[in-house]
């Protein structure tokens, strides 16, 4: 018996080698035999895909068992979500936070996009509903654009949360620099395929693209 367990021990060990290999210089932080026999459940930064034993096949998209009707890739890519998620600093956001908290929600926001301008101006509302709004930023015209250089004088400013509320309100701002995590939010935000914003990231790791109301949101995570 510990013959065989050693045998397969090595074997899943070459099989993994194989995979990473295969992959490239993809960043691989998981490799676990997959609910399908012959493959491997390979998550890659918030990315889930299924690859065989031989590393020749890789399969992208949602499995689900078709007795249970149970999505097996969504608990794994949300995991994988909160596990990056986790990795930041609160003191690399801008936070609005109620007097007593009960949920929290990341939000990828563009100063100069209309959606994003309506969820802050309900900024009230969620904390009333007590949900703390946790903001990076996503300057959608990218680098050196407008949107980024408001982006960079917010962070750059004195009383941040007040200078972000000024921005949304198309008050004008000092168009300061200084040292900022701008890029590492837009890096973030690629990483996790962001198509537009708002994109509000729910506690379990799900993602919401666009905008959603205080009290519609506040039910959602209640029902996490």
């Amino acid at each position: 018996m510990l013959a065989v367990t050693g045998v397969a021990m090595a074997d899943r060990k070459s099989e993994e080698a194989a995979i990473r290999k295969a992959l490239g210089g993809n960043e691989v932080s998981s490799i676990e035999p997959a609910p399908v026999d012959g493959f491997y459940e390979v998550v890659i930064g918030p990315h889930v895909v299924y690859v065989s034993r031989d590393a020749r096949y890789l399969l992208q998209g949602e499995l689900v068992d078709m007795r249970t009707r149970e999505n097996l890739t969504a608990p794994r890519r949300q995991q994988a979500v909160r596990q990056l998620l986790d990795g930041l600093d609160k003191a690399d956001m801008i936070v609005f936070s109620p007097d007593k908290p009960r949920h929290h929600i990341t939000v990828f926001t563009d100063i100069d996009c209309g959606y994003c301008r309506k969820l802050h101006s309900q900024i009230g509302d969620y904390l009333a509903q007590g949900i703390e709004v946790r903001y990076l930023f996503y300057p959608r015209a990218g680098r050196n654009s407008p949107s980024y250089r408001k982006a960079v004088a917010v962070w750059c400013a004195k009383d941040r949360k007040q200078a972000l509320t000024d921005a949304k309100n198309n008050k004008p701002i000092p168009l300061k620099t200084c040292d900022n995590p701008v890029d590492r939010h837009m890096q973030l935000a690629r990483r996790l395929g962001l198509r537009g914003t708002p994109m509000i990231v729910l506690e379990d790791g799900s993602i919401q693209p666009g905008y959603v109301p205080p009290e519609p949101l506040a039910k959602l995570l209640d029902g996490q």
